[in-house]
């Protein structure tokens, strides 16, 4: 949901409701502003430094073309439902992100979005899932989103939302829990999908279109719901609605490996007649120095001797060229010599501690309003459109808290607080020491809410 939503409710009543009766903010985003990590982030309380995922797909150690998708093993740090589980408490999980493949918990777990199909273990207890598919047939975990077949997106959407609900709430009168959560990818997927179609500022906005109003009316839909499981919960239950990243109109494509090429940096034997991977183009390596990845930001890659099988720059010049590279990577402009507000960074300028397979470099071509495209093949550094497929938006640092609770009738706000603060708020409601470690901190206009 975007932060600007907080001004006008009037069809979401029962956000509306949560918002004037609770406590609001903006939550910001951690660095990369990505699904995954961000939920874990918001979980843990620790860094994506710490936690050693840096998005969905990873470079496996010094490869060139091996990589791993972060799941549910990828995170070693104690989540909120680890905490309470050591005190006997029980929690109650449906699709946070990554929870696929399943995992013990003191309570039940429904896996999230990267569960392959349904055809695989997605429960914990296992037994779960025959109790659930006797109330919803075939679950659904994620939906098409990249596609140009906008009616079959909604379709699936508003399918995909109306079996997770009814799960939700089967659960949530299934037996005691101390902890509830659910991740509805489907607000994810609506303004990836949709957003040219809703913001009046995207380039590529029509007025009067025919699904102008597909996010509004997917937004009322969810808002319905959400009154369901306010519905159901007691008045001791507090409510926290919260979003991993905000979302933005996306402005084009940069081609990052076509600039490299241009810049010296990236060697290819044979320019490819079309649209191509990068890790199947045919790589010059020993006469390559960096190369980079595609995503809603770049990750950029050193061929450095001695790590890199065929490394050619030599390890006591690789802050030298990774700083060459970077200044030149921030003066990159757009497709008609504006200005792009390029922001790029180190992992160890970002994060206090630096694990896993990280990039060399991560950057935000204007501050993220610009995906990167680790194609080649393209003759150009711009593209108009996403070069994986369809796609509206991009992500954004301004999401939303909103805490809630029947009992309470007092509004209260404050200008934003961060994703790290998540995990240390929850903690301390349910009377838990915050453990030594977390980044965030207890927010005092929530001790005083909480306490109004």
């Amino acid at each position: 949901m975007p932060a600007s939503m907080f001004d006008n409710l009037n069809e979401l009543p029962n956000i509306k409701k949560m918002v004037e009766n609770g406590f609001h903010t903006i939550l910001e985003s951690c660095h990369p502003p990505i699904t995954i990590p961000a939920w874990m982030v918001m979980m843990t309380g620790k860094s994506p430094g710490e936690l050693g995922v840096y998005g969905f797909r990873h470079r496996k150690g010094s490869s060139y073309n091996q990589g791993w998708i972060a799941t549910s093993t990828s995170i070693r740090e104690k989540r909120v439902w680890d905490y309470l589980a050591e005190l006997g408490k029980r929690s109650c999980l449906i699709g946070v992100p990554p929870s696929y493949p399943p995992y013990r918990v003191n309570g039940n777990l429904v896996s999230c979005f990267i569960t392959p199909s349904d055809k695989n273990e997605y429960t914990y207890p296992a037994d779960l899932r025959n109790e659930l598919e006797s109330l919803v047939s075939n679950y659904v975990f994620d939906v098409a989103f990249r596609t140009d077949d906008r009616d079959a997106i909604l379709n699936s959407l508003y399918e995909m939302t109306e079996k997770r609900f009814t799960i939700v709430k089967h659960l949530m009168n299934k037996e005691p829990w101390s902890f509830l959560m659910f991740v509805e990818i489907g607000v994810d997927r609506i303004h990836h999908a949709f957003w040219k179609y809703h913001d009046v500022k995207h380039s590529k906005y029509v007025p009067g279109n025919k699904y102008e109003d597909a996010i509004k009316d997917y937004y009322k839909f969810i808002d319905h719901k959400i009154g369901e499981l306010i519905d159901l919960a007691d008045d001791d239950t507090y409510i926290l609605t919260v979003s991993d990243h905000g979302t933005a109109g996306m402005k084009g494509c940069f081609c990052i490996n076509e600039w490299m090429m241009n810049e010296g940096y990236l060697s290819i034997k044979q320019y490819p007649s079309k649209q191509t991977e990068i890790d199947k183009c045919e790589i010059d390596w020993s006469k390559t120095k960096a190369w980079g990845w595609g995503g809603y930001y770049a990750r950029i890659f050193l061929n450095v001797k001695g790590r890199e099988q065929l490394g050619v720059i030599p390890p006591e010049e690789y802050e030298k060229v990774r700083q060459e590279l970077r200044e030149k990577l921030s003066k990159i402009r757009g497709p008609n010599g504006e200005t792009f507000e390029n922001k790029i960074y180190t992992p160890e300028e970002l994060y206090s501690s630096v694990n896993g397979d990280k990039p060399d470099l991560m950057v935000y071509f204007d501050n993220l309003y610009w995906r990167s495209a680790g194609t080649i093949g393209h003759k150009s550094f711009y593209l108009d459109e996403n070069d994986t497929g369809p796609d509206d938006s991009v992500h954004w640092f301004d999401g939303i808290f909103i805490l809630y609770n029947k009992k309470k009738s007092k509004k209260m706000s404050r200008d934003r607080m961060s994703i790290y603060d998540v995990a240390p708020n929850i903690l301390d409601m349910m009377g838990i020491a915050i453990p030594s470690g977390m980044h965030g901190r207890v927010v005092s206009e929530v001790k005083r809410w909480l306490g109004s």
